[in-house]
């Protein structure tokens, strides 16, 4: 199969379809824009991340000072200020007194050291709150493009060293405002208790999420190229039979907190059936 004609087979699949997603008696939220094309799931040294889906592209630019956001813990930040926002209506978000109490909410167990759960949470929020994003649809007629800073202020007065002490003001941050719009208009319901217990695996949580998203709305059976995922999903794998073998694995992981999502495995494709959402709408 040439470039061509899987360029165009991936447009088909993974087309996103424009949908009002009002809330629907969820647990929490995920911003759209990283559901549809996800952050990095391992460190890298460049400044700059692009990922496709369809004629969705989403590129997320870093502060060189301090790189892109990574892993399990921004996704994990990204779906609390998301489901915050929506719950409170508010472009500002209070963090709390205390780190500990923060950290709790993400069911992280502060630990110290170069290694420990304080430091990257630390990094990672510097990382996430620091960087902008840009949402461009391309569909070879029509052309779009959002340039969204999802903090527009962030204020840290945590103390690493005694994460058990409240500070004398409340850690908060500011949305930015073109990203608050876009998670009050468009919120993607998910479980936070689900993404907890997959918060081991970057991909595990990108797979859930897309799975939630894709299912809430899905009127008839799609099936989609392991090639067309790889794009997507973008895992460090040359080939795709390995991205295959590993988003499998991970598959594996996320139907047991989402055992009603019907699925069929192919050589060649993962075909989605009409499934109960894992959220129930109202």
């Amino acid at each position: 199969m040439n470039n061509k004609n899987l360029n165009k087979l991936i447009t088909e699949a993974l087309a996103i379809e424009n949908r009002d997603a009002k809330e629907a008696g969820a647990l929490g939220f995920m911003a759209r824009a990283l559901v549809q094309a996800t952050m990095p799931h391992s460190q890298t040294m460049a400044n700059v991340f692009k990922r496709q889906n369809g004629s969705f592209k989403l590129v997320i630019l870093a502060d060189p000072d301090v790189g892109l956001p990574y892993g399990s813990i921004p996704r994990l930040l990204i779906a609390w200020l998301t489901t915050e926002a929506v719950r409170t209506k508010q472009r500002e978000i209070v963090l709390g007194q205390t780190l500990t109490n923060f950290m709790s909410q993400l069911d992280l167990i502060p630990t110290g050291g170069r290694w420990g759960t304080i430091t990257r949470l630390r990094s990672q929020m510097k990382k996430l709150f620091s960087a902008s994003v840009s949402c461009t649809y391309d569909n070879g007629e029509q052309w779009a493009i959002k340039n969204v800073q999802p903090v527009s202020e962030a204020n840290l007065w945590w103390n690493p060293k005694t994460p058990q002490q409240a500070t004398l003001f409340e850690s908060t941050l500011l949305l930015g405002e073109d990203f608050f719009k876009e998670i009050i208009n468009y919120p993607i319901p998910v479980d936070m208790e689900a993404l907890k217990a997959l918060k081991r695996s970057p991909m595990a949580l990108d797979i859930y999420c897309w799975l939630t998203y894709r299912m809430s709305y899905l009127k008839k059976t799609i099936s989609i190229p392991w090639e067309a995922l790889q794009v997507q999903f973008g895992a460090d794998y040359d080939r795709t039979r390995d991205f295959k073998r590993y988003f499998l694995n991970q598959l594996r992981a996320v139907r047991v907190v989402y055992p009603e999502v019907n699925l069929e495995i192919k050589d060649h494709c993962l075909i989605l059936k009409c499934s109960k959402p894992h959220i129930a709408k109202k």
